[in-house]
């Protein structure tokens, strides 16, 4: 039991070029029964983990990792395909490689632990999961790109916490 959660992630980081050979095939309804799937394992993942104190070092950086890993492939495959503007993917991208590079140096230089996320980042994390599942099931809806304007917001709201958190418990 203590390993599930752990799994799951690991589950969900397969799943990713599986969602990309199947989007890019052509078999967008395979790949969207796999965005979904890996988004119940994502949901499974957090109440396990929760609900019977699983949370581990490792599972703090898993979790995230297949979340960044999914949405990164699908924006990229949804602007190759011309459904998703590529300054939006390079913002991302972006904005999870400084993510990614600033948590990996203050985990090994100085903190010695992963920081879990919170409420802004579930909530930016599950608006981007919701606006790709519409724009993935109706991409010929253009006008579902405001939502994933709103959760670009989001998720910049959710970087700025996570630097007011770290820099207020630095004070402490």
């Amino acid at each position: 039991m203590r390993n599930i959660p752990n799994l799951l992630s690991g589950l969900r980081i397969l799943m990713v070029p599986l969602f990309i050979y199947y989007y890019l095939s052509g078999s967008v309804t395979t790949a969207i029964i796999i965005f979904i799937t890996a988004g119940i394992t994502d949901l499974l993942d957090g109440f396990i983990a929760g609900k019977y104190h699983l949370i581990s070092i490792i599972g703090t950086l898993l979790d995230p990792l297949a979340d960044k890993l999914m949405l990164l492939s699908v924006l990229t495959c949804m602007t190759i395909k011309g459904i998703m503007p590529i300054w939006v993917t390079a913002i991302m991208y972006s904005k999870e490689l400084f993510l990614v590079i600033t948590s990996a140096l203050l985990y090994f230089k100085h903190e010695k632990r992963a920081t879990p996320s919170n409420v802004f980042g579930k909530l930016a994390t599950l608006s981007f999961s919701a606006f790709i599942f519409l724009m993935l099931v109706m991409p010929e809806q253009t006008n579902l790109i405001y939502g994933i304007y709103l959760s670009m917001i989001l998720k910049f709201t959710a970087l700025l916490s996570y630097v007011l958190s770290y820099k207020k418990s630095q004070l402490h």
